[in-house]
């Protein structure tokens, strides 16, 4: 048998009888986070958390984790973080160029993050909705904001389902300027 024919026996195989019970364990609350957990190769990204099946987020990748964001199939990286972040790689576009994913730096200052931002954010992720899309700044909280102000607010997802573990620690010690970034409605941006 040719390798086409039995990667297509197997596909075939799984979706009989590996589908069912994956559906059968998540009805019955066994795998309850299923939509939630992390997809193993990206763990090692700092906070790195799967909020859906087409966004992921997290902090600051490292080289070997540019690959590995290729082999999840990611096709759009947006970073957050300024270009002289810790551990910021300044070839990070061309990697992921290379890999053929969209690269697109959005750089937001820790310290004066405002809704410019966030509407160019929003705008990317507007022009890109069929991508699956990695967003990552240093540690995930300017990335966890960002994408829960897009989620809330330009797709209607409930908060518990657009937060991030991460975000909901940060909440209560949040500084001032990343709560007016909490407060912003559509209108506002």
């Amino acid at each position: 048998m040719s390798s086409k024919v039995l990667k297509l026996a197997f596909t075939l195989l799984v979706s009989i009888f590996v589908s069912p019970l994956v559906s059968l364990f998540v009805a019955q609350g066994v795998l309850a986070d299923a939509g939630k957990m992390d997809e193993s190769k990206m763990e090692g990204i700092p906070n790195f958390f799967q909020i859906s099946a087409n966004i992921g987020t997290g902090g600051q990748p490292t080289l070997v984790q540019l690959d590995e964001i290729a082999a999840q199939e990611y096709t759009l990286v947006v970073n957050l973080a300024m270009a002289d972040s810790d551990h910021a790689i300044v070839e990070e576009g061309d990697i992921l160029a290379s890999h053929g994913i969209k690269y697109v730096h959005i750089p937001v200052p820790f310290d004066a993050p405002d809704a410019s931002h966030l509407k160019a954010f929003f705008e990317v992720m507007d022009a890109h909705r069929e991508r699956k899309v990695f967003v990552h700044c240093v540690v995930n909280a300017r990335a966890s904001v960002f994408t829960y102000k897009y989620l809330t607010l330009r797709k209607d997802v409930p908060s518990d389902e657009a937060s991030t573990p991460l975000l909901n620690k940060w909440l209560p010690g949040m500084d001032d300027a990343w709560r007016a970034m909490m407060a912003l409605q559509i209108e506002d941006i």
